[in-house]
This record gives C-alpha cells, structure tokens and sequence, in this order.
C-alpha cells in the first residue's frame, strides 16, 4: 500500500503544480482553452496539493486505521468518481477526448488502490 500511496502522491502533485505552474503547456498539451477565470484552474491545484501531501499519511503509516481510511476516501471514492464523472462528462457535454487520458489514469489509480485495500485487510481481532 505504500507503493500506491506513493505513486498516487506524485501523480497528484505532477497534475496539481501542471494546473498552476505549467497550464499553459498542459492546455496545448491537451488541446483545449486556458481556463477563465484561471482562478479555477488555481484551486484545483492547491487542491491537488493538498491531496498529494496527505498521502504522506498512508505512506508512512499504511496500516493505521487513519491511513486506511485516507486511502479508501482519495482512491476508489475520488480517483473512482472522478474517472466516472470525466466519462459522463465526454459522452454528456461532449468534453474533449484528451480528458479521457485522466479518466483512465484516476480509474487506474483507484482500482490499483481498491486492490492494495482489499488484499491486505488486518486479521479480524479476536475476542
């Protein structure tokens, strides 16, 4: 699990300082306008600052219920609904295709984390 902690922490500060340091290549990378107002675009990556630091707790500590918990909430709940909502929002209001790219990164993301999870449940204590 610490693996996919960290492998989750650096892809969400590349993205997060890509959304506030380098969104003018990220918006010809993609092919799509710089957003407006760019406020927006600021705090999506602060926010995915914020993420990408609390993954530290995970990766310290994977095992603690705390750890567990934060990779449970960023993982299957974000990175899953995330992808979902990119899809939807493609097939619905017709988002650019290069969107897709995140969707398949967070979807993979939160199906590697979904497994790590699940694989190393703690023992049930006994009584």
């Amino acid at each position: 699990m610490q693996i996919v902690a960290a492998v989750s922490g650096i892809y969400d500060a590349l993205v997060g300082s890509a959304m506030l340091a380098g969104r003018p290549l990220l918006a010809q990378v993609l092919n799509v306008p710089l957003p407006d107002p760019p406020i927006h675009a600021d705090l999506n990556g602060i926010f995915l600052l914020s993420v990408a630091a609390g993954y530290l707790i995970p990766y310290r500590d994977p095992q603690s219920p705390g750890g567990r918990a934060y990779l449970w909430i960023m993982g299957p709940l974000l990175k899953g609904g995330g992808a979902l909502t990119f899809v939807i929002d493609h097939y619905v209001r017709y988002s650019p295709s290069a969107f897709l790219l995140f969707a398949l990164s967070d979807g993979t993301l939160a199906l590697l984390t979904l497994w790590a999870l699940l694989g190393s449940r703690p023992a049930l204590r006994q009584l």
